[in-house]
């Protein structure tokens, strides 16, 4: 991931709204939420919710499917991840890195460790 497209996902992701139905997005795995379900969760009026997701989708961290009448939207997890991986990328200095959180070591993706003051976590 460039510099530019870090920039607008982080950028989409600095607002309460847009974070929210991010995380519900991602808690709710590939399939997905339909556009009403998602609105519900967040209690947030449609045209706000709207207007949220098509911040989220500029920067490409959703997409979204017609299903007859309903539109389902769904966390592009790759995006995620790139994000992820630009953010991390020079962690640690290189240096191996260990799981932060045992949710991270469990869901068996890499998690860098949070360096402390005084030297590497063990």
């Amino acid at each position: 991931m460039n510099p530019d497209a870090t920039v607008a996902a982080l950028h989409a992701l600095a607002h309460q709204h847009r974070l929210a139905a991010f995380r519900a997005l991602v808690r709710a795995g590939p399939g997905g939420l339909p556009v009403g379900h998602l609105r519900k969760r967040l209690e947030i009026p449609p045209a706000t919710l709207s207007a949220h997701l098509n911040v989220l989708r500029a920067a490409g961290l959703v997409g979204d499917e017609r299903e007859g009448r309903v539109i389902r939207v769904r966390a592009d997890f790759e995006r995620m991840y790139a994000l992820i991986e630009f953010l991390t990328e020079n962690c640690c200095e290189g240096a191996s890195c260990t799981p932060a959180t045992p949710a991270a070591a469990s869901a068996g993706r890499p998690s860098p460790s949070r360096p402390s003051p005084t030297g590497p976590v063990p």
